[in-house]
C-alpha cells in the first residue's frame, strides 16, 4: 500500500536544458548562456497584446523584437516584484511603476 506522502507527490518532468548549441542546419544560436524551453499559459488576450507590442516596437524603431524577448526583456527589468501577493497585486505595482492603468 502506498504512503499518502507518495501519493500525494506530483511527477515533475525535466525541461529540455541546453548547454551547448547544435551545430548544423536551421538557425543560428543566439544565446550566450544556459537556456530552457518551457511553457506557459497565456489567455488569446494576452498573446494578441504581445503581439502588438512587438508590431508596435517593429514600427517605432524598425527593430524586430519576438515575444519571448518583451517576457525576458520584463523578468530582467530590475524590478523588484517579491512583496506581491498575488497576480493582481503584481498587475498593479507594475502598472504604477510604469504609469498606466490596469485591468
Amino acid at each position: 500500500m502506498m504512503s499518502l506522502d507518495t501519493m500525494n507527490k506530483k511527477r515533475v518532468r525535466a525541461a529540455n536544458v541546453h548547454l551547448m548549441p547544435k551545430a548544423g542546419r536551421g538557425r543560428p544560436p543566439v544565446h550566450q548562456e544556459t537556456w530552457s524551453k518551457v511553457s506557459v499559459v497565456l489567455f488569446d488576450r494576452q498573446i494578441v497584446h504581445l503581439d502588438r507590442l512587438a508590431t508596435d516596437i517593429r514600427g517605432k524603431s524598425g527593430k524586430v523584437i519576438n515575444r519571448a524577448e518583451i517576457i525576458r526583456g520584463l523578468i530582467e527589468s530590475g524590478m523588484d516584484v517579491t512583496g506581491s501577493g498575488s497576480e493582481a497585486d503584481l498587475r498593479a505595482r507594475v502598472a504604477r511603476r510604469l504609469g498606466t492603468s490596469f485591468r
